[in-house]
């Protein structure tokens, strides 16, 4: 149930149920406890590609229902070992063993992606920074954004979850990245739904 608040450009949510643990393959591509308030940007784009605003929520971005595809941050180095890159290689540790692969490789430009499938679900990594030591940049979160995007649209996925994008160690300001993010969600049917607080989800 959805109740909205008048004026404020924001909608709360009743909390969403538990989805269970998920169930192989990866390609890189280069780039071209109460209600939960989510804030929606606002609408933008053309008649062909209808604007989708990104929403920004709190909850448990692997444990909720419905989401089969994620987004995280990771380094051109092949390597996860900070932030919730850390729960995404324990949940798919095979998109870890195959991504640390690709870099060994050839190492990602800042910018690309990464797409891993398993089951029923695909998560992207979008390489924002060079290593764990740099700090990532909002070029390369924007351009990774637009090429996720327009990689999502193609396989007819029309939500992927995202945690804080850039946060911690990685060194990008919040508000920025949440601006890139409305901007990218303005302009494609792909939803994003970002994960800004992270709250346990409660078992069914």
């Amino acid at each position: 149930m959805a109740f909205a608040c008048p004026g404020a450009g924001v909608l709360f949510f009743e909390p969403v149920p538990v989805k269970g643990t998920c169930g192989q393959g990866g390609v890189f591509l280069a780039s071209a406890s109460g209600p939960i308030a989510m804030s929606r940007s606002p609408r933008r784009g053309s008649a062909s590609v209808p604007s989708v605003p990104t929403i920004f929520t709190k909850g448990d971005i692997l444990n909720t229902e419905g989401v089969r595809a994620y987004a995280h941050g990771c380094n051109c180095a092949g390597t996860m070992e900070a932030g919730v890159s850390v729960a995404f290689k324990k949940r798919w540790p095979r998109m870890l063993e195959a991504y640390a692969q690709r870099c060994a490789e050839r190492r990602p430009a800042l910018g690309e992606v990464f797409t891993w499938s398993e089951g029923t679900d695909t998560v992207y990594c979008l390489a924002i920074q060079e290593s764990e030591a740099k700090k990532a940049t909002l070029p390369a979160l924007s351009r990774s954004l637009k090429t996720m995007v327009e990689l999502a649209a193609k396989a007819g996925i029309d939500t992927i979850a995202l945690p804080r994008l850039g946060a911690g160690s990685a060194g990008l300001d919040g508000p920025r990245v949440k601006r890139v993010l409305a901007e990218i969600g303005a302009g494609t049917s792909v939803t994003l739904l970002v994960f800004e607080q992270f709250v346990r989800a409660r078992s069914a």
